[in-house]
């Protein structure tokens, strides 16, 4: 699997800055940039369950790519979800099916300073979006 761009520059960006103070505020700048949901997006449909904030993805599918847009009402959630994006977004289906973001996450240090409630609504953002994607690999 090649990351996508956008990913790849979110892990370099990660790995210069080592207080997680820093971190936190690369995450809420990350959300903070993501494009506004439309109304319309922003439906029971797009929610996400079991995240304690309000958490919206919305997919769509060209051939056999997904695309995400997302939101949430929480400042570092939507840091998170831009990073979902970012990893999982006009990618194969197949390939965001196989791809394990909570590994990712991990492994670039992202979970350790979460709280249970958001690491819960984080893998549900995760479930979420390879769900979707296995719906359309088939």
């Amino acid at each position: 699997m090649t990351e996508p761009q956008a990913f790849t520059e979110i892990r370099d960006n990660l790995a210069f800055l080592d207080d997680w103070e820093e971190r936190y505020r690369y995450l809420i700048e990350l959300g903070q940039a993501l494009p506004p949901l439309t109304e319309a997006e922003r439906s029971d449909a797009n929610k996400v369950h079991g995240c304690v904030s309000q958490v919206w993805l919305a997919g769509t599918t060209e051939g056999d790519q997904l695309a995400y847009r997302g939101d949430s009402d929480a400042m570092i959630v939507k840091g998170l979800v831009a990073v979902l994006i970012a990893l999982y977004s006009n990618r194969p289906a197949a390939e965001i099916a196989t791809t394990d973001a909570i590994a990712v996450f991990d492994e670039l240090g992202l979970r350790e300073h979460l709280t249970a409630q958001r690491s819960n609504g984080l893998i549900a953002m995760v479930n979420r979006m390879r769900n979707d994607a296995r719906a359309v690999a088939g």
